[in-house]
């Protein structure tokens, strides 16, 4: 019993100093570290319970980051294309390295240390603004990107998918209502129709008239006509021609007309509504 007891307190003991190790860490300020391919990547002081936050320049964005260890460490670079990593540590007295590329092919390597157990510093780097001195790190930020972060990659292709879905519902629907339309047209247009014409059906045959009709727009003329004969409107007793189109033997005047009269030569056929305005 004494023994079990005493492996429980000892248990608690160590938690709880664990637990104070732990909690007596502060903040620093932020701090500016500088890398460089012929330099020694520099080191940035991370906390457990802690979060580092890493910034890149402004005129980048993080392309993706490798972690040496990543099951010690939680690097997080967010689900927005942005130039900031979240750094935490899982175990006490843990390193790794960290490689970033950015958006512009930048590279920025940097070592990562858990420092909960030192007794001299107990100030984590909270935040921490990483630059090159390498002459081409400037010049490939002068330049346009050469990487598409994934997270803008995913993003674009959602919105890519859902114009393309909203494009093809947009398509259906004009579909559809040009379907409607028609249907509708189909049913109602022959109660459009009106054969409210006379003429002078011997003459009208010799000349080769078939049939005159409208509808809420159109007059039209059908025969079969050896020679095309000229289209004539007849106002106040006057006539005029008219502009129409003709094809295979139809007469398509683009108005209602009244009274009018087809010649050719000396033959002259004459037609009129018999129910005007109706």
């Amino acid at each position: 019993m004494i023994s079990r007891i005493f492996i429980f307190v000892t248990a608690a003991a160590i938690g709880t100093a664990g637990h104070a190790q732990v909690a007596h860490l502060q903040p620093s300020a932020p701090r500016t570290v500088v890398t460089a391919d012929a330099s020694a990547p520099p080191v940035v002081r991370a906390g457990l319970l802690q979060s580092t936050l890493i910034e890149l320049p402004s005129e980048e964005k993080v392309a993706t980051v490798f972690g040496g260890d990543t099951v010690s460490w939680v690097f997080d670079a967010g689900h927005v294309a942005s130039r900031y990593i979240s750094i935490k540590p899982k175990i006490a007295d843990s390193t790794t390295n960290l490689h970033i590329v950015s958006d512009h092919g930048n590279e920025y390597t940097i070592e990562l240390k858990e420092i909960s157990s030192e007794k001299d510093n107990l100030y984590f780097d909270s935040k921490v603004y990483v630059t090159s001195s390498d002459a081409k790190a400037a010049d490939n930020i002068a330049k346009p990107p050469v990487f598409v972060p994934a997270a803008e990659v995913d993003a674009k292709e959602a919105q890519l998918k859902k114009e393309v879905d909203d494009a093809r519902k947009a398509a259906e629907a004009d579909h559809k209502a040009v379907t409607t339309a028609a249907e509708t047209l189909k049913a109602s247009y022959p109660g459009t129709l009106h054969f409210d014409y006379t003429w002078d059906q011997k003459k009208g045959a010799a000349l080769g008239i078939e049939q005159i009709w409208r509808d809420d727009k159109f007059t039209f003329l059908r025969g079969k006509f050896q020679e095309t004969p000229a289209l004539y409107e007849l106002k106040d007793g006057k006539g005029s021609l008219i502009n129409y189109d003709f094809a295979n033997g139809l007469y398509t005047i683009p108005k209602t007309v009244a009274q009018g009269y087809l010649s050719i030569g000396k033959q002259r056929v004459d037609f009129r509504q018999t129910k005007a305005g109706s």
